[in-house]
């Protein structure tokens, strides 16, 4: 065999069913000896979005989404893609072509230092030099990708190695790195240090970050919570951890998370923060969460521990299994006083509305569809108003719900839940995307029909970049500058030219049986939602 035919074996020893990506020569050895596996491709339809589409595969699976691109325009266009992972912990293998070895920094056609220009959204990258080696760095590289603080991978290959011969294939069975070693397993000494806290402690409080549903700790994470009714809020990363009606659950903290989220944080004076970066988004005051409390850190990247706020007790591992050793512990915490006082909070500080009723209240809109869409239906929020709408209405109960969160990304929403349709193709997936974020990637609803991946997007159109018009509504006092949407396609003739269904929904009145139409069958379907241009989240 050839080294590409090496790659394709390493795939299929590593289960991997779907590769996103976009052909060039660079890689064409990889695309060619594909059609001999039971792999399926998917052409996607910009660099970037193959690893979104790649990322939304592999938070459903648990296991690394893979993608493979070109050399040099395709490998760079794929970067933004590969940090939007990095700074979501989500595992990738990102597989690109390279010019011929012996060109490499000759400036040729299409050559770009893919590994030098990734260095820092990786958590580690090849380039492959000799066809013997591909075997030992595609099991490095899965295993890199999804065991500790998980992320993306890069692996370049040089066209001459994806053709060199390859005379004996053996993909090893076992890994041992010995310079990567993740903890997993937490220190007991430490998990009695909390058990201790916990019993002298009058308002305990729980803040899961996305680390809870990477580690696949939301069973755990609950059954604690409920066992010693321990009141739980989320980062925008961790929505999804604890069901959102849960009576324990208390809401997304942060600049736009629930005012009653961030005075319990503020008021707690036990905060375990789990699988959380304590980052500006979900904390802007690092100092107020260590200010009159002991603050527990667990994470299973220790270089997180201590780099925004310094914990009392600092706890490294998976989730997981701290949260079993956790529960292995007998103790007891009366907390009724405390989550009485939360549900006082949870109350008087409910956000108020006051939506013009000539559009589409966004923030009704989303509680019912969240109420019409299947209890395991998968939930995709783009970036923008759009999503801190959807962080702070929709209705969690055995779904998901994914977004970018870390970097940001606007663009994510469709191709992230077309990798998550292929995953569960048996669960209504639904993107939801704002009218700017739907022109970064509606050339995907052509690979949604190529393929027949049945998403359901909806568009929230106000004709502006609605999050940075508000923005500068606040801080330039209505001086708005370059966010004006005009010249926007028509959507219903944009998804016409797709042969896909269209919807519309001017306001709340007919909302009910547009919604009803919407999720009746299982196809790609879109709805514009008409949004006031001067609605606030």
């Amino acid at each position: 065999m050839n080294g590409a035919d090496a790659i394709i074996k390493c795939l299929e020893a590593e289960q991997v069913s779907v590769v996103f990506g976009y052909p060039g020569v660079a890689i064409c050895p990889f695309y060619n000896s594909i059609l001999e596996s039971p792999i399926r491709t998917i052409l996607i339809r910009t660099e970037q979005n193959a690893a979104h589409a790649a990322s939304g595969m592999a938070r459903i699976t648990g296991r690394p989404g893979v993608c493979a691109v070109t050399s040099g325009p395709g490998a760079t266009n794929v970067i933004t893609g590969i940090a939007t992972a990095f700074a979501d912990s989500i595992p990738l293998v990102c597989i690109t072509g390279q010019v011929n070895s012996e060109l490499l920094g000759s400036d040729v056609f299409q050559e770009a230092d893919i590994t030098g220009a990734v260095e820092s959204f990786v958590k580690y990258s090849y380039l492959v030099r000799d066809v013997k080696d591909i075997p030992r760095i595609f099991k490095e590289a899965f295993h890199i990708a999804n065991t500790g603080r998980k992320g993306p991978v890069l692996i370049d290959v040089p066209i001459d190695v994806q053709n060199a011969s390859l005379e004996k294939f053996h993909y090893p069975e076992e890994i041992n790195m010995r310079t990567y070693k993740p903890t997993v397993k937490g220190n007991m000494a430490q998990i009695k240090k909390v058990i201790r806290e916990l019993e002298r402690a009058k308002r305990p409080l729980i803040c899961a970050g996305g680390g809870v549903l990477l580690s696949e700790a939301e069973q755990e994470l609950r059954a604690f919570s409920r066992e010693y009714r321990i009141p739980v809020v989320s980062t925008m990363m961790g929505i999804g951890v604890m069901p959102t009606k849960d009576p324990l659950y208390f809401g997304m903290v942060g600049n736009n998370g629930k005012a009653y989220a961030n005075r319990a944080m503020n008021e707690a004076d036990l905060l375990i923060m789990v699988g959380a970066r304590v980052a500006d988004r979900a904390v802007n005051q690092p100092e107020v969460i260590t200010r009159n409390k002991i603050l527990v850190h667990i994470d299973v990247d220790p270089a997180e521990i201590g780099k925004n706020a310094g914990p009392s007790i600092p706890l490294v591992g998976d989730a997981k299994h701290i949260f079993a050793d956790l529960a292995q512990e007998e103790f007891s915490c009366d907390t009724e006083e405390w989550i009485h006082t939360l549900e006082e909070y949870r109350v008087s500080m409910a956000p108020k509305r006051n939506p013009n009723p000539d559009y589409v209240d966004p923030a009704a809109f989303i509680t019912l569809l969240s109420e019409k869409m299947q209890s395991n239906g998968i939930y995709v929020a783009d970036v923008g108003q759009n999503q801190i709408w959807s962080c702070g209405y929709h209705i969690v109960r055995e779904g998901r719900f994914m977004t970018s969160g870390g970097m940001g990304t606007m663009g994510y929403s469709i191709p992230a839940a077309m990798g998550a349709k292929l995953a569960a193709p048996d669960r209504q997936v639904i993107a939801v995307c704002g009218d700017g974020s739907f022109q970064m990637s509606m050339m995907e609803l052509a690979t949604l029909r190529q393929h027949d991946i049945p998403v359901k997007i909806i568009v929230m159109k106000n004709n502006y970049l609605g999050m940075v018009r508000q923005y500068q509504h606040f801080t330039y006092k209505d001086h708005y500058s370059v966010v004006d949407l005009s010249g926007s396609p028509d959507l219903e003739k944009l998804v016409s030219a797709y042969d896909m269904p269209y919807l519309r929904l001017e306001s709340m009145d007919r909302a009910e049986e547009v919604l009803d139409r919407f999720l009746a069958k299982d196809e790609s379907v879109l709805l514009e939602c008409v949004i006031d241009p001067m609605d606030l989240v």
